[in-house]
């Protein structure tokens, strides 16, 4: 999988992660991506966040049955939900969705269809060896099941991702234990 180009060269590379309402998919998504950036220790680099297609539950917090299983596998669960601006795009590298559906609904708000082909995509296709549906479904009408089966999903493409963010941005020289002397050097995050 290519990556974008990032927007602001000087900046972080920014990505948002999609699904209908932001209260399951999306943020477990999230947390599960910053817990693999952090851990690769890039996490000064990439600045990621979530947003739903749908309105409903602006301001929620995260579904409890999400929660529960980020919990148990030891993930940080704060999280308030809200829907995708479409004006975030062009502050946006790279933007991921769980589904086909949440893929159209994401393509018919953004401004350019030609720079959204480059930089909207499925986030399980980064999944290594994601086989050959590239969706993550919903788990919210389902039982508590569906949520370990989303988060083992979420947790491979998380780790392919993180993987190829790596390869492309860092670590960069100089940045050990919390600590980046790369600020001052041109071109550097």
């Amino acid at each position: 999988m290519s990556l974008p180009e990032p927007r602001d060269p000087a900046g972080p590379y920014r990505i948002c992660i999609v699904c209908l309402g932001n209260i399951c998919r999306s943020p477990m998504a999230e947390k599960v991506l910053t817990a693999d950036l952090e851990r690769a220790g890039i996490a000064h680099l990439v600045r990621v966040d979530s947003a739903g297609t749908g309105s409903w539950h602006i301001g929620s917090g995260m579904d409890a049955r999400a929660a529960s299983t980020l919990r148990v596998h030891g993930y940080l669960t704060e999280h308030i939900a809200r829907k995708f601006d479409p004006a975030w795009f062009a502050e946006r590298d790279l933007i991921l969705v769980m589904d086909l559906d949440n893929l159209d609904d994401v393509l018919r708000l953004v401004p350019d269809r030609a720079d959204a082909s480059e930089r909207v995509m499925l986030f399980r296709s980064f999944a290594p060896g994601g086989g050959p549906n590239p969706e993550i479904p919903d788990p919210y009408y389902g039982g508590d099941d569906g949520f370990s089966t989303v988060l083992s999903m979420v947790e491979a493409a998380a780790k392919g991702l993180t993987g190829e963010l790596v390869a492309r941005f860092g670590p960069r020289t100089g940045y050990e234990r919390g600590r980046d002397d790369t600020r001052d050097t041109p071109g550097a995050f």
